[in-house]
């Protein structure tokens, strides 16, 4: 660097002061759009203005009041104009750490919603989904730039995503529509014509020659994981209906599978696709007497204690997402007794009285086991 910019700065303290300095130099560093440079500049503006050293000295905590919160306030200001900055050139990896800093989140995950694939997309991937700050966007362009495999993966490995019944609906979509693209690719080249429709179940119907011994359309582990999954979608609203109706076909896709691409899943989905195609129809509310009359019998049936647990909490977990608290209750007093209530997967007999608003049943499991808390509870709560 030549002396000129020295220069020019010596002169602005001279004839300006200090303040006329900092303002040259902000000046300059926004023009040449060095903002980690004009970012230490304001911080340098604050101190000068708060009288304090200009290079500065230790941590901010270790500034007396009112100094501290005046300094602090000058910190989030300028994180916010290089942040802002970044974003207006398109570069969202190098706004993020300024934006983090003064705890914005929201700012960065509009921007990521409005990014599209490119050279940080990699960099997006990670702020989005590692730093949670847009897991479904996130999810979305692993997908375009990764393929479902990744974002599966990506999915495993963040089990606490926010938002996460929306990344497993785009999942499940998405999925669903790469099957739907390859079994009409293959359709065309026997039959000679695309097939109308995006149905799975109709794609296949008159169509047994699909399914031969070594013929799948996508990956069979990528069908398992997704359908597993799915007994996590929620069933509110007609948007979470649909994915759980693009699950189940995914199921019927499945196991019409040659048993070269079945495996046996853990109790009670031991036939993976059938016994979660009678889970996911319970969760809409289609066939629930057969479907805990099925998972009764898969608790029954197993010859472990420890899967016969498992199984146990599967269905009070089913019981209690269609609110059939008393059911579930039963069950739980049945199976999951001996059970330490903090291993469990699913709600505990207490919980399940509360969901039930049975608070006297909740005073006579509570006394029984010896919980005074938990009875008082009840006793206050009747």
């Amino acid at each position: 660097m030549n002396d000129q910019p020295f220069d020019q700065i010596e002169e602005a303290v001279a004839s300006g002061g200090a303040a006329s300095a900092l303002d040259l130099l902000a000046r300059k560093f926004l023009a040449e759009k060095q903002y980690p440079r004009l970012f230490e500049t304001r911080l340098m503006e604050k101190r000068l203005e708060l009288g304090l050293p200009l290079i500065q000295l230790g941590a901010i905590d270790t500034l007396p009041e009112p100094a501290r919160a005046q300094y602090e306030s000058g910190v989030r200001e300028a994180a916010r104009e290089a942040g802002a900055l970044f974003l207006a050139e398109g570069d969202i990896a190098r706004a993020w750490p300024y934006f983090r800093a003064v705890g914005d989140r929201e700012t960065v995950a509009s921007a990521i919603e409005q990014a599209e694939p490119n050279e940080q997309i990699d960099a997006l991937i990670d702020i989005a989904l590692g730093e949670r700050v847009h897991p479904p966007k996130g999810l979305e362009l692993v997908i375009a730039q990764h393929g479902i495999c990744r974002a599966i993966t990506y999915f495993e490995q963040f089990p606490d995503l926010d938002r996460r019944e929306e990344c497993l609906i785009l999942l499940v979509r998405t999925l669903h529509s790469e099957l739907v693209a390859n079994l009409k690719s293959a359709i065309v080249q026997r039959e000679g014509r695309a097939p109308t429709g995006n149905s799975i179940p109709e794609l296949m119907a008159g169509r047994a020659w699909l399914f031969g011994e070594f013929d799948a359309y996508v990956d069979t582990s990528h069908v398992i994981n997704v359908v597993r999954f799915a007994l996590d979608l929620p069933n509110q609203d007609l948007q979470d209906q649909e994915a759980i109706r693009l699950a189940l076909e995914l199921c019927e896709y499945g196991a019409h599978l040659s048993p070269q691409f079945k495996m046996r899943g853990e109790p009670p989905f031991e036939d993976i696709y059938t016994d979660h195609a009678i889970y996911l129809h319970a969760l809409l509310g289609e066939g629930m007497e057969g479907a805990i009359e099925h998972f009764k019998a898969k608790i029954v049936a197993q010859d472990d204690p420890m899967r016969a647990i498992q199984s146990a909490q599967v269905l009070v977990g089913l019981l209690v997402r269609r609110e059939r608290y008393q059911e579930a209750i039963q069950i739980s007093i049945q199976h999951l007794s001996s059970v330490d209530p903090t291993q469990l997967a699913c709600p505990t007999l207490f919980q399940l009285c509360q969901l039930a608003g049975d608070s006297e049943r909740l005073k006579e499991l509570a006394r029984a086991q010896g919980d005074l808390l938990s009875f008082a509870a009840g006793a206050i709560q009747s």
